[in-house]
């Protein structure tokens, strides 16, 4: 009997041991798992914390109120391109823009204060650096066209998010204008320097550009007066002497003095340096091609181009030749290195 109970005993120590082995094995590896798991959501955030980093920031000056606004950075190049290129163009040519006012500012901020603009500010919104319209100048010029129109630039200005175009590790110069006359032109041949990347390429697209061609008529007076010449003979208004890469005029001589084709754009208001005249009695027509310099990129012309199915990439290499689409990581460290 007192075997029996032994037995019994024995039978049943063997039954909870049994049961308690699963667990006390189990127990240790579901906590060295959950203190695993803990350990890479402390890795996860810490990586989340170090990526977390503040964003470069863009200090405008609004030249209407002489007051400065400071926005991030994407959302001051969703401004330049909602103001410097109309909504209706192609998705492509919009994220071509975003590329060109990203690297622009990006550019700028690396470069020596602009003595032009207060030191609280990076740049104005005007033409001398960049024409910038926040949301509620958007709007108010829009209209019930607001939210698609906006919703395009956003979705153009994400698309390329992060990215700038360079040269040889630099961000460039990104400069563009509204439309060619069929060539764009180049750098040296506007401005005074050689730039390797702006060199003048076919452009035909912009014949399609409402700002193709213009016309201005002046009366005689009024031109000899604005170019500080005297027309002596009624048959002569001036011989183009030499022209640009880009079909522009380069050299004119009138009245026995000479004139850059920039210069003679200027003293007229002419929308380009291709330009071609005649006169009529006491009138003077002055006929021209394109709008704008016409160096960097041709907005018209990467609209032309997205048309035919070129994507963004395509567009920016095709105007700014030998350049490299890169990440602007390191370059906004260094912006926000230089602002600290």
């Amino acid at each position: 009997m007192k075997s029996l109970k032994t037995a019994l005993a024995i039978s049943i120590l063997v039954l909870v041991v049994s049961f308690l082995i699963p667990s006390l094995l189990v127990l240790p590896y579901s906590n060295e798992k959950a203190g695993a798991k803990l350990d890479e959501e402390k890795i996860s955030t810490k990586q989340s914390v170090d990526k977390a980093k503040p964003a470069a920031e863009v200090a405008v000056l609004r030249t209407a109120t002489n007051t400065v606004e400071k926005l991030q950075l994407e959302e001051y190049v969703e401004g330049v391109v909602a103001s410097e290129m109309p909504a209706e163009f192609e998705e492509e040519a919009l994220k071509a823009q975003a590329l060109t006012a990203r690297t622009y500012i990006v550019n700028h901020l690396l470069s020596s204060k602009d003595e032009r603009i207060p030191q609280n500010a990076d740049v104005s919104d005007t033409v001398n650096h960049q024409v910038y319209k926040n949301k509620q100048e958007l709007k108010q010029l829009w209209g019930k066209e607001f939210d698609w129109k906006m919703k395009k630039i956003k979705e153009a200005v994400e698309a390329t998010k992060g990215k700038i175009l360079t040269y040889q590790d630099k961000p460039i110069n990104a400069s563009f204008f509204s439309t060619s006359n069929g060539y764009t032109e180049n750098a040296e041949e506007y401005w005074s320097n050689s730039v390797p990347y702006l060199k003048s390429v076919e452009s035909p697209w912009d014949a399609d550009s409402p700002k193709f061609q213009d016309r201005k008529v002046f009366s005689v007076q009024e031109f000899q007066q604005k170019l500080n010449i005297r027309l002596e003979n009624s048959n002569d208004v001036g011989t183009v002497t030499k022209r640009t890469s880009g079909k522009k005029v380069a050299e004119v001589s009138i009245a026995g003095k000479t004139f850059t084709g920039r210069e003679i754009r200027e003293k007229l208001g002419l929308q380009s340096t291709d330009f071609s005249w005649k006169r009529k009695g006491d009138t003077i027509i002055v006929s021209t091609k394109g709008y704008g310099h016409g160096v960097g990129m041709s907005q018209y012309g990467a609209n032309g181009m997205a048309k035919e199915g070129k994507k963004y990439e395509e567009i920016v290499r095709h105007y700014y030749q030998g350049i490299s689409i890169s990440n602007a990581n390191s370059y906004f460290d260094k912006i926000m290195a230089s602002s600290q």
